[in-house]
């Protein structure tokens, strides 16, 4: 074991929430922020389509609150949507006070609609770079904070406990040497875990190490069923599945399938501005009818801005057209071939409205926690506000030294099975095993298969099998059909649901119960 660094807090990833977080602490802790890559690579960098945020002449916390309530489904809790609706015009403002350059028209604020939401209050940057400003900005003022410590290429391996509390985290090194650091408290904001799926827009780190490592410390994980695919992923053999921002349709752009038929008004009164889910579902559905019993028909559906303005398309989506023309596409000439991808894990860690676990000096923010806010499905462009909003409080909190306020907190335990360093040899099991059984769409027979498989694999200790046993175990819980969990043989949502989260924890079986 290499030396052991001792600082006042942990921060383990640097995308918007650990940013924030680090920012909320202040500038007389020592912080010590871990980074899977360098500080700059995030999911946050990805970030296309803008942050949702009640700032319009035309706009109230009331109506973000009710479009936020409204997709998550009968599960986002009204106490965390209420903070992030009512906070959030500050948080922005202060990004404008660092510097943040959004998008504006003269001296306005520009603003566009996405799906699911009853106005136009989308915050962008650069077209559609705007997570890339928001992380800059947020690094440009985290960098200035003098006792901040930047640890890069530093994979987190197991939570340290002592005296009933966290006390600080295992790391490897590059060269696969491990170190402690200690700490008053530890906040996972470690980000998604779509790399857990074969398809997916998230970036190479996004592999669900913040609910593994937290699982098996002891904390509950809460809502892991309700995995986001996003609808429109680039489809092209041998290309990532970059994201095709849903301000595409917000603009105007509509799908068609692989024969070339709009088909979303026969899904859905919303056509392409309907939630993600059931667009999601929407274009799996017209996969598998194009390929008939098998599933294995065209590649993709298509995705059509070419009634758009090419000038305006340009502009509004630099970003986006530069990537197509690499693969040799226009937005403006050409349909894009899309299909649904993994993009945004609604569930997580269980905390509190400040950030706080189920086990003392654990924090989390972010994608990897779960604060209620999102329910069974995000709203689009809710999750950079989430991470603002919530990272802020998160390192408020910790900063306090706030305890967990759960009914039935744990007491801190290490882990039981030592956890593997690296995961590279199962995570393409982990991604085919994940995929087959807990996509788009969900069956309870699949589902029992995926899970024998993945438990074996997770008591060897891979962190991915861990996350990705934990979806399963939640998917096959929950016996009906909520935003983006959706269940073949349980189709409909039993109004008794609405309400009930899923809750995990290490060595005991899934059990319903209210928030935190």
């Amino acid at each position: 074991m290499g030396d052991v660094t001792k600082s006042d807090f942990i921060i383990v990833g640097s995308g918007i929430a650990g940013l924030r977080a680090a920012l909320a602490v202040g500038a007389e802790a020592h912080t010590v922020v871990l980074t899977r890559e360098t500080v700059s690579d995030s999911a946050t960098q990805f970030a296309q389509g803008g942050i949702a945020v009640a700032m319009g002449e035309d706009d109230t916390f009331e109506l973000h609150e009710q479009d936020t309530l409204a997709a998550g489904a009968g599960l986002s809790s009204p106490a965390a949507v209420k903070v992030l609706v009512e906070e959030g015009p500050a948080a922005v403002r202060e990004l404008l006070a660092w510097g943040a350059d959004f998008d504006r028209s003269g001296n306005r604020l520009e603003r566009t609609r996405e799906a699911a939401h009853s106005r136009s209050r989308i915050l962008h940057a650069h077209g559609d770079s705007t997570g890339r400003e928001i992380a800059a900005t947020l690094a440009r003022s985290a960098a200035a904070l003098p006792r901040l410590e930047w640890m890069p290429h530093g994979r987190a391996m197991r939570l340290l406990s002592a005296g009933g509390r966290i006390t600080g985290l295992e790391f490897t090194t590059p060269g696969g040497e491990r170190r402690q650091l200690r700490a008053e408290a530890v906040l996972l904001a470690t980000g998604g875990l779509g790399q857990l799926y074969a398809e997916t827009t998230n970036p190479g780190i996004a592999t669900g190490d913040g609910p593994a490592l937290a699982y098996s410390a002891g904390a509950v994980l809460e809502d892991m069923e309700f995995v986001q695919f996003h609808p429109t992923a680039l489809a092209l053999a041998n290309a990532p599945r970059f994201l095709l921002s849903e301000a595409l349709r917000g603009e105007g752009a509509i799908l068609r399938n692989p024969a070339g038929e709009r088909f979303m008004p026969r899904h859905h009164p919303a056509a392409e501005l309907a939630p993600r889910d059931v667009v999601a579902r929407a274009l799996e559905r017209e996969l598998w009818a194009a390929g008939g019993d098998t599933g294995r028909g065209p590649q993709a559906c298509y995705l059509d801005a070419t009634a758009l303005d090419a000038t305006h398309l340009h502009r509004r989506f630099p970003l986006i057209c530069a990537t197509l023309a690499q693969h040799g596409l226009d937005l403006a000439k050409d349909w894009v071939p899309v299909r649904p991808a993994a993009h945004y894990a609604m569930g997580g860690i269980a905390t509190d409205l400040e950030g706080c676990t189920t086990l003392t000096g654990l924090y989390a923010a972010g994608e990897c926690a779960c604060t209620g806010v999102h329910g069974a499905n995000r709203l689009a462009s809710n999750s950079l506000l989430e991470g603002l909003v919530f990272g802020a409080r998160a390192g408020r909190a910790m900063a306090g030294g706030k305890l967990p306020a759960a009914p039935d907190a744990a007491e801190a335990g290490e882990a039981r099975t030592e956890l593997a360093a690296h995961d590279t040899a199962v995570l393409t099991q982990v991604r085919a095993l994940l995929s087959a059984c807990a996509g788009v769409i969900r069956r309870g027979d699949a589902l029992q298969r995926g899970l024998r498989a993945l438990e074996p694999l997770a008591a060897e200790g891979s962190l991915a099998a861990i996350t990705a046993a934990a979806i399963v175990r939640a998917a096959l819980a929950r016996e009906e059909s909520r935003g983006a969990h959706f269940r073949s043989d349980f189709p409909e949502a039993l109004p008794e649901n609405a309400g009930h989260h899923s809750w995990q924890r290490r060595g005991g079986a899934v059990r319903f119960a209210g928030l935190l």
